[in-house]
């Protein structure tokens, strides 16, 4: 059997597309037409693979986030799971969301369970998400469950575009920055040059500028080239073990890094507790899933040894207490939360508050940061400026 993608109208006029399993392309033409499509255009999946680019072929967090919404309004409104990933694939799924529905989905008409079909497919759906579905599985409440993981996914998915959003207005002012100082050593100072051809000496800043130009002239594509080699291997240095453990404990000493990694890692763990809580996992198999939301290194290192203790016979309070993600008034919330038996309202409580904490520290970089670019995009070109207009001065000083 193969899927073919197709694009159609109905018999009211409307627009379909979707996709079709069947056995060649004759026969999918006639399913279609059975249904009363008219087709305008119809293709091999694979053919269609072949053209997207590679970084479309993962599922992205928004990908991801579709799809457990989808299922958990399927599943809600009484549709089975197998029933609603076909209904799924053939929407306006993207192919790398479209293929991983197909496994899933013949992984579940072989006889397997939605838990263990997803867990072929690792880079999607990480072990919480796999976990959660299984005990889904088997209460009942699939449809809770999938609710519950959606609404984590959406938080992440605002939680990165809060990040790049905050950072995207620096890197546009350094960016118009660089390009202003490339524009103006490479054809300003050109210009210029000839102006200060018949001089015996020229100040230093202008023999600075010229030379700068001129160096920039001759070597600027051995320039881009070295700086695209140094940024690809910092990439790849950085995907190395030794030297991002180095890296994440270095960030934790940073001023105003440290305070942004930590309200990050503490709304992932805490929103990920407050949802295996909900779905009854015990507290020592909630902290070992919950622990894999957190990136860094260290701070899961310290969860790990939480998790021990509590296993030991600990009360989860004073063990989390000596962790880094956890200042005294969310220590304070645990202890009352502990005592009442009420911890995922507690987690939940911590997350709102820590995405609240988040939203006003971006803010006040973010507040911070568009002065100081453009304090140093001003004061750099203006000094340029302010230095060929000193040039130009000492041309009529050495009488030229």
């Amino acid at each position: 059997m193969t899927n073919f993608v197709y694009k159609a109208y109905d018999s009211s006029g409307g627009k379909v597309e979707g996709q079709i399993e069947s056995q060649n392309k004759t026969a999918a033409l006639s399913q279609l037409k059975e249904q009363g499509l008219l087709v305008t255009d119809i293709k091999d999946e694979s053919v269609v693979k072949s053209k997207v680019l590679n970084f479309s072929s993962k599922i992205s967090l928004a990908d991801l986030e579709f799809l457990t919404s989808e299922l958990s309004l399927l599943l809600d409104s009484g549709v089975k799971i197998d029933k609603g990933i076909d209904i799924i694939k053939k929407t306006k799924a993207k192919p790398a969301l479209s293929r991983l529905l197909s496994g899933v989905s013949s992984s579940l008409k072989k006889g397997q369970s939605l838990s263990q079909a997803f867990r072929e497919y690792p880079d999607a759906f990480d072990d919480l998400y796999c976990n959660l579905i299984e005990l889904g599985e088997a209460s009942g409440n699939l449809a809770d469950i999938f609710s519950g993981l959606s609404k984590d996914l959406k938080f992440k998915r605002d939680l990165r575009s809060k990040v790049i959003s905050s950072l995207t207005y620096p890197v546009v002012i350094l960016f118009v920055c660089i390009l202003a100082i490339f524009f103006i050593f490479n054809f300003i100072i050109p210009k210029m040059s000839s102006m200060f051809s018949g001089a015996d000496s020229l100040p230093w800043y202008t023999q600075a500028m010229l030379s700068i130009s001129d160096w920039m002239l001759q070597y600027q594509s051995f320039l881009i080239v070295g700086v695209a080699m140094l940024l690809f291997s910092a990439s790849v240095l950085f995907k190395q073990p030794k030297l991002m453990n180095w890296w994440q404990k270095f960030s934790l000493k940073l001023p105003v890094l440290s305070s942004a990694i930590l309200i990050i890692e503490r709304i992932r763990f805490n929103a990920g507790l407050a949802l295996m809580i909900k779905s009854g996992v015990q507290i020592d198999k909630a902290l070992a899933l919950a622990s894999g939301n957190i990136k860094n290194e260290v701070l899961r290192g310290e969860i790990n040894v939480v998790r021990a203790k509590v296993k030991a016979g600990s009360l989860l309070t004073p063990a989390l207490k000596q962790t880094s993600i956890y200042p005294d008034f969310f220590i304070s919330l645990l202890e009352v939360g502990e005592e009442s038996g009420n911890l995922e309202r507690v987690f939940n409580e911590i997350a709102n508050r820590s995405r609240q904490e988040f939203e006003s520290w971006t803010s006040r970089v973010t507040t911070l940061l568009e002065p100081l670019m453009i304090l140093f995009m001003g004061g750099f070109v203006g000094g340029v400026v302010v230095m060929m207009l000193m040039s130009m001065v000492s041309i009529n000083e050495l009488g030229i």
